[in-house]
């Protein structure tokens, strides 16, 4: 699963101003209503309550939100490069400034894995963050995000 199979540069969002973490999951859930046709209301809850579960910051300033819908025909994402980091409860304390939502079927249980393994492992390469933080051109991420796909596969 490739990252272009998840994302198309209208659900890439820079820089988004945010001053929270409940800020950050609202503007997300209103981005999925938007690009995906998503209820916002039910998005925010969706993001909320898997966040309850135990936070999605993946450490190094890169949040991974991820919930399932039923609604959601195929994994589908967000990515969003905030103006300013945000506390985001994430594993190593430090604020995230980069942020890739995953939306998952319900019944998607292998795809749903497949792509937060391949969110994380392209957002675990410092040079991809490092260019991913050069820019706040949406398209310009998108390109960052779905480039060279051999260099991610490492």
């Amino acid at each position: 699963m490739e990252l272009s199979d998840i994302i198309g540069v209208e659900a890439v969002r820079a820089p988004l101003k945010v001053t929270s973490k409940k800020r950050l999951m609202q503007d997300l859930a209103d981005m999925a209503e938007s690009v995906y046709g998503l209820s916002s209301a039910s998005t925010y809850r969706a993001l909320m309550d898997r966040e309850a579960l135990g936070p999605t910051g993946f450490g190094r300033g890169i949040g991974i939100p991820h919930a399932r819908f039923a609604e959601v025909d195929k994994v589908c994402g967000l990515f969003v490069r905030l103006e300013k980091p945000v506390d985001f409860d994430a594993i190593d304390r430090q604020p995230v400034d980069l942020v890739f939502a995953l939306f998952a079927p319900e019944s998607a249980g292998a795809d749903h894995l497949k792509a937060l393994a391949r969110v994380s492992r392209t957002l675990r390469s410092d040079a991809i963050c490092a260019k991913l933080r050069s820019t706040f051109e949406a398209a310009a991420i998108y390109s960052i995000l779905t480039e060279d796909k051999a260099s991610q596969a490492a």
